[in-house]
């Protein structure tokens, strides 16, 4: 399962790069997975992760790399969505940053059940929600800067759409995205951590 939830991140990721007509919107919206599948490949053996979190971040993988090619302004599943419902604007960056919220917190989640003392602590969801909200806003400054240093060249990664409030909507959905996740995932994925094997320790150099 996770080697076919890899190939396909990866075929989408070669394909999109290829086939993206803003090379830099697709560079930038996609630089996480860069980032993430040899960290995850790197430590594999000694932390595997569980299959619902291998399946989640498979799935916003493949958000980022089809808003990194179309731009999240133009996404055809979002120009759908505007039609049908009559909006005013694509709504698929609205998508992507529910799911900012919504696989952070299973990842984070796993990363201090596993981790820390807070297995069975009523402060592990507070505190997985407010990771959420911190990488959100934190996201939130990385495009500003990145607007800062590119200028309009990078008005597509941004995504505003005119919307004056839009940082504000990115925070809140994330943040109910954290929310929905640790509500309707959390019993699934306390089942499967408690099938994981403990994590190796590190080997002394």
């Amino acid at each position: 399962m996770r080697r076919v939830l890899l190939g396909i991140v990866l075929a989408a990721f070669v394909v999109t790069g290829i086939a993206t007509a803003d090379r830099l919107t697709w560079l930038l919206e996609t630089f996480w997975i860069v980032l993430a599948v040899p960290l995850l490949l790197a430590t594999w053996r000694r932390f595997p992760l569980t299959t619902l979190l291998c399946c989640l971040l498979a799935v916003h993988a493949l958000i980022l790399i089809y808003g990194g090619m179309y731009t999240y302004a133009r996404t055809p599943l979002g120009n759908w969505v505007r039609d049908a419902l009559d909006l005013s604007r694509n709504p698929y960056d609205r998508l992507g940053h529910f799911a900012q919220g919504f696989v952070p917190a299973i990842l984070v989640r796993e990363l201090l059940v596993r981790l820390s003392p807070l297995r069975g602590s009523r402060w592990l969801a507070p505190l997985v929600v407010c990771a959420c909200l911190a990488f959100s806003s934190f996201f939130e400054m990385l495009e500003w800067w990145g607007s800062l240093i590119g200028g309009s060249a990078t008005d597509d990664f941004l995504a505003t759409q005119g919307d004056k409030w839009d940082t504000q909507w990115d925070m809140f959905l994330a943040g109910i995205g954290a929310i929905t996740a640790l509500l309707t995932l959390s019993r699934v994925h306390d089942r499967q951590l408690a099938a994981l094997p403990e994590p190796r320790p590190t080997p002394a150099t």
